[in-house]
């Protein structure tokens, strides 16, 4: 069953086309990868699906759970269990890690709390009274955003670079995360240039210039990494090169 499907998505952006007629299924219960050089359309997905502002004004539809997500804001999207994480996390001065995870949390008590900074490799009672500000690392940060989603328990989980920027403990953690919400049925769609993200999905989405390109295994996927491009139809061959150019 698909929890996510994305139907005929067209968006312009500043006078660019972003996503061009992107037609992409996601099944529930899976971990997936949103793979593709800069440009392709990656986080304007996930920011589409979320609903963020600047990012509705878009033909075709987008369905959860087989109902339309059109006319409905963050929150509201939220509250249907739909949640992002971000490539950079948010620096919250004067909030403790202990409210973060609690104001989203679907049990708020502390036991909760400390469970999931566990599951991230964070010891409670280092962390649960620390603020989420500069004083945490970036991999820290990370970590709280990812404990804060784990006591969520969300339905679809968008992860945007999650290895963007942290240490290789970090990167463990967040492939140990990845397998909680495998265990609670949760469905994962993970933007990445990773290889070693990418070998943790069980399915593959190849995005080039707004459109799907190829999708599969990930084992069929993976030569993506290795060519740095693919077969498809695109007009500009100038535009190709650059694209090309700036994969990472």
């Amino acid at each position: 069953m698909n929890i996510l499907q994305l139907k005929d998505v067209t968006l312009d952006l500043g006078g660019k086309r972003i996503l061009n007629h992107l037609s992409l299924d996601v099944r529930e219960g899976h971990i997936h990868a949103l793979i593709g050089p800069n440009g392709a359309g990656k986080s304007t997905t996930a920011n589409v699906i979320m609903g963020l502002s600047g990012y509705n004004d878009f033909e075709g539809d987008v369905l959860f759970q087989g109902e339309s997500l059109r006319g409905l804001s963050v929150d509201q999207r939220a509250r249907r269990g739909i949640t992002l994480a971000w490539q950079e996390p948010a620096r919250f001065e004067g909030l403790s890690v202990r409210a973060f995870i609690r104001a989203a949390a679907k049990d708020k008590s502390d036991d909760k709390i400390r469970e999931a900074l566990d599951q991230v490799g964070l010891e409670p009672g280092k962390y649960i009274d620390r603020a989420v500000d500069k004083t945490l690392s970036g991999g820290e940060r990370k970590r709280v955003e990812l404990a804060s989603i784990l006591a969520m328990e969300p339905k679809l989980v968008l992860m945007d670079e999650p290895d963007s920027g942290i240490d290789v403990e970090a990167l463990d953690r967040i492939f140990q995360a990845l397998k909680i919400f495998k265990q609670k049925q949760a469905t994962v769609l993970a933007i990445t240039h990773s290889l070693a993200v990418l070998r943790q999905a069980e399915h593959a989405l190849l995005l080039c210039c707004g459109r799907m390109v190829d999708k599969g295994s990930v084992d069929r996927i993976a030569y993506y990494f290795e060519k740095k491009c693919v077969p498809c139809d695109h007009l500009d061959p100038v535009v190709r090169l650059a694209e090309d150019a700036n994969v990472g």
